[in-house]
């Protein structure tokens, strides 16, 4: 048992969600009660196993940089300390929100340098298998910042060559695995930021980085829901409401309000 909780210990370290941590733990717990009628394991070690929803998960609330995604400042020191053919991957991660499989599995025939664009069209799944994306809605067009489109241009040049015309494959120019983006890349790179928690371990999951661009788009683009619903590729407005409903609010606004109350109050 403590083996079933350190692997979904692990899951959750690497970004997965809770529907799919349930999911994994469903199958396991399906292929050990199978072996266990075929005489081949003594007891279904995951059996007993509950996987409780982090408590941000359930407590809902607004996200929060800093807290649930890396801020502006950290960003920057991401980018600094991101180096070879990470620095790339980083940058296109930070200014595009793409999913962590997108990015594994971005094409340059999907890279317009010229139109300063990306074209998400397919993604590997767990078994490194080129599919389509995870929605309808994940097949999506995202704008470039022109340092991404200089840095992707320089990093073509020294982009290991495959059969899959990969924009961040491995060395060999295969598709690289989640694990080893997280073991060689992303936490590596939060320990050298000084990004951890206070038991040493990285203080965010890859998947904050979509929270980190969306905030972005809001606050310096002026991204209206539908067009940030588009870009993120969320299947439903409801999904870019429910996650980043109060990046939208005007806080000067609100603020303006309060002392119009606060002064009202003292008139009194």
């Amino acid at each position: 048992m403590p083996l079933v909780y350190e692997f979904e210990s692990k899951l959750r370290n690497n970004g997965r969600s809770l529907p799919l941590r349930r999911k994994v733990l469903t199958n396991l717990k399906t292929m050990l009660s199978f072996a266990q009628g075929r005489g081949l394991v003594a007891q279904n070690v995951a059996r007993g196993v509950r996987i409780k929803a982090d408590t941000r998960e359930t407590a809902g609330g607004p996200l929060r940089a800093g807290v649930d995604f890396p801020t502006m400042a950290e960003l920057n020191t991401m980018i600094e300390n991101a180096t070879g053919r990470r620095r790339p991957f980083i940058m296109t991660a930070i200014f595009t929100g793409m999913r962590l499989s997108e990015l594994r599995g971005l094409r340059w025939s999907d890279v317009d340098l010229d139109a300063g664009q990306i074209h998400v069209r397919q993604r590997p799944d767990q078994w490194l298998n080129i599919g389509p994306t995870k929605s309808k809605a994940g097949m999506r067009d995202i704008p470039l910042a022109p340092l991404v489109v200089n840095t992707l241009k320089q990093w073509r040049l020294e982009c290991p060559t495959g059969k899959l015309d990969l924009v961040f494959p491995n060395t060999i120019g295969n598709i690289e695995t989640m694990r080893d983006i997280h073991s060689r890349c992303w936490t590596p790179l939060q320990i050298k930021c000084g990004f951890t928690t206070d038991t040493g371990e990285p203080r965010y999951n890859f998947h904050r980085l979509r929270h980190a661009a969306a905030s972005l788009f809001i606050k310096y683009l002026g991204w209206s829901p539908k067009r940030l619903q588009t870009v993120m590729g969320h299947a439903s407005i409801n999904m870019t409401f429910d996650r980043y409903g109060h990046l939208f609010e005007n806080v000067d606004a609100d603020r303006a309000d309060m002392a119009k109350i606060e002064r009202a109050v003292r008139s009194a």
